[in-house]
């Protein structure tokens, strides 16, 4: 009992950092690089890629993967179950519910609005039926990486650099990471310029952390986050929200600029203590 307790104890070390760096690139690189470099060998074993295909899921949950494994590897069972707590945990400032919810689609509809669009994404052929199945696929897809991004990277780094800079070390290798679907055919990137996706995700990874320090390291508001940025229903507003989200994560870090490069009051811990594996209060 007392060996199990005490590895129940144990958290991620800091050193942990380079193995989740190396595996989730490991993953994800080798997957698509394969669809790059050897693209008639691995069509025909496996099939055309496309953002339903298991490969496609498999290499944009490479992070959750890499980090649950650190998880287990240093924690065992029981810290995994704690670990995955976080997810439970919703309580925070009322404004960060406010700007996911409301914001964000805002954000969205204006960008839209400025280079002459709609309000919302046009319904495809299928109907609104299609619309939703796809919003229930893209939960599955890039949310499930918060599980690595915020869920391992953010508490490590927090307990060496203030908050603002761990968002935007994370932000730009969070970019890094998905420069190679940007020469893959059949999925979104194709279409993108990488430049400005690039300092979207810089952008975006700063506007979570103030959001996931008043969660005290809650994993479900940074999951919605993540699942409001790819809503089928909100309408195509490149580039025009990169550079609205710009002025809103400056605003941000002015306003919160105490909190940002302070680490006293920053979550620092990939497994929570017993006595706080239940939902925070806000912050």
């Amino acid at each position: 009992m007392a060996i199990a307790s005490v590895r129940f104890q144990c958290d991620v070390p800091s050193a942990a950092l380079k193995f989740f760096a190396i595996g989730t690139f490991a993953i994800t690189w080798s997957i698509i690089g394969s669809y790059i470099l050897l693209p008639d060998v691995t069509v025909a074993h496996f099939g055309e890629i496309s953002g339903v295909h298991p490969l496609y899921f498999l290499a944009t949950w490479a992070p959750a993967l890499t980090g649950v494994t650190l998880v287990l590897a240093y924690s065992g069972p029981r810290g995994l179950r704690a670990f995955l707590s976080r997810l439970l945990i919703w309580r925070c400032a009322s404004v960060w519910w406010v700007f996911i919810l409301l914001g964000i689609p805002l954000v969205f509809m204006t960008g839209s609005l400025v280079k002459g669009g709609s309000l919302l994404a046009p319904l495809p052929p299928e109907g609104t039926g299609a619309m939703l199945a796809l919003l229930g696929i893209v939960l599955f897809l890039g949310p499930v990486e918060e599980l690595g991004w915020r869920g391992v990277a953010q508490p490590v780094l927090q307990r060496h650099m203030a908050p603002f800079w761990a968002g935007a070390l994370i932000g730009a290798v969070w970019g890094i990471w998905h420069l190679p679907a940007f020469f893959l055919a059949g999925v979104v990137f194709e279409n993108w310029s990488f430049l400005p996706f690039f300092i979207g995700n810089v952008t975006l990874a700063i506007l979570i952390t103030p959001i996931f320090n008043s969660a005290r390291g809650g994993l479900l508001l940074p999951v919605l986050f993540h699942w409001q940025l790819i809503n089928p229903f909100w309408p195509d507003a490149e580039p025009w929200d990169t550079w609205i989200l710009v002025g809103v994560a400056m605003a941000i870090v002015w306003w919160k600029h105490e909190d940002m490069f302070s680490r006293d009051g920053a979550v620092k811990e990939v497994i929570p203590r017993p006595d706080r594996a239940t939902p925070g209060t806000a912050q």
